[in-house]
């Protein structure tokens, strides 16, 4: 695994991060408990809480409670989900405190090192809100402040210098708006934390080849070139499934790590083989031509558009 520095402490946290939800416990606490073991194991120091729910918070505090608290890196996630459909999403500061407050608690963890606010609205945070989460800060109940999500707003919050990191939705067909936001974020001394990496629409093969492609036209032309064209699926990400050794998933979590910008990248892994083989790709190298072929890919989306 490898590392990289976090926050103005220069900390060291892992390329990836472990990203924990319900589903990881719903074959029981002792499954995330193993979870996170196997992950310790393969060098992840940085771990997400999706939710305040207090039963992960206790899973994740049990499993961490030999490790030096200082080594980890621990992120709480709050109004997780789109609060204009749910109804837990509260970002009052009473709501706010309590949720942290709780997870602390009944985690054990002493502090949050990250606390992300998940996609607010440009009226979500009023003034009392703020002035909970600086006296969180002051009492280092949390030691750092990020946003998440990908809405235009997210520009709005880069740059008011009020937030330490951000966490965004990045991969090999991000649109120039991401990227850009990328690049203030690191001109404004954020964090990043990605996401998204391996989106739906390049999960399968036939998706991937797909993308880009023009539709058929009247009777039958400009449609998709066929299979013995060699040309055919140019300017696709058809490649991502046929690169032998590596799966799509893999590559495409490869090239969010190559951007220097980039902290760490939120996995999801349920199971230990899926998450022994994100581990690993940190340490490998991808094949030669493959960064080529992404960006070529993404230059024929753009001309498309």
């Amino acid at each position: 695994m490898r590392y990289r520095p976090f926050g103005p402490a220069g900390q060291a946290v892992s390329a990836l991060t472990l990203s924990l939800g319900p589903r990881d416990i719903a074959h029981g606490p002792e499954a995330g408990r193993e979870l996170i073991y196997s992950a310790l194991e393969a060098g992840i120091n940085s771990y997400r809480l999706e939710t305040a729910d207090p039963v992960l918070a206790e899973i994740l505090g049990q499993a961490l409670k030999h490790v030096d608290r200082k080594l980890v890196q621990v992120s709480l996630t709050l109004g997780a989900g789109d609060g204009r459909r749910g109804s837990d999403r509260d970002f009052s500061a009473e709501g706010i405190t309590s949720a942290i407050d709780r997870a602390l608690n009944i985690s054990g963890l002493g502090w949050f090192d990250l606390a992300i606010l998940d996609e607010p609205a440009d009226h979500e945070l009023p003034q009392p809100t703020l002035s909970a989460l600086k006296a969180l800060r002051a009492s280092e109940r949390i030691r750092l402040l990020g946003i998440s999500g990908e809405d235009a707003v997210m520009d709005t919050y880069v740059s008011t210098g009020a937030f330490d990191v951000l966490a965004t939705p990045f991969h090999v067909n991000s649109p120039w708006q991401i990227r850009s936001r990328l690049r203030a974020a690191q001109e404004a001394d954020m964090a990043i934390f990605v996401y998204g990496y391996f989106p739906e629409s390049l999960d399968t093969a036939k998706k991937a080849a797909a993308v880009h492609q023009p539709k058929k036209g009247l009777f039958g032309f400009g449609g998709p070139k066929t299979k013995d064209n060699p040309l055919a699926h140019a300017g696709t990400f058809a490649f991502l499934h046929r690169t032998n050794n590596w799966p799509a998933e893999a590559i495409c979590l490869a090239y969010a790590l190559t951007d220097p910008s980039v902290s760490s990248v939120l996995i999801r892994a349920s199971d230990m083989e899926r998450l022994n083989m994100l581990a690993m790709v940190p340490d490998r190298d991808m094949p030669p031509g493959l960064a080529a072929q992404i960006e070529m890919a993404r230059v024929a989306g753009a001309k498309a558009a």
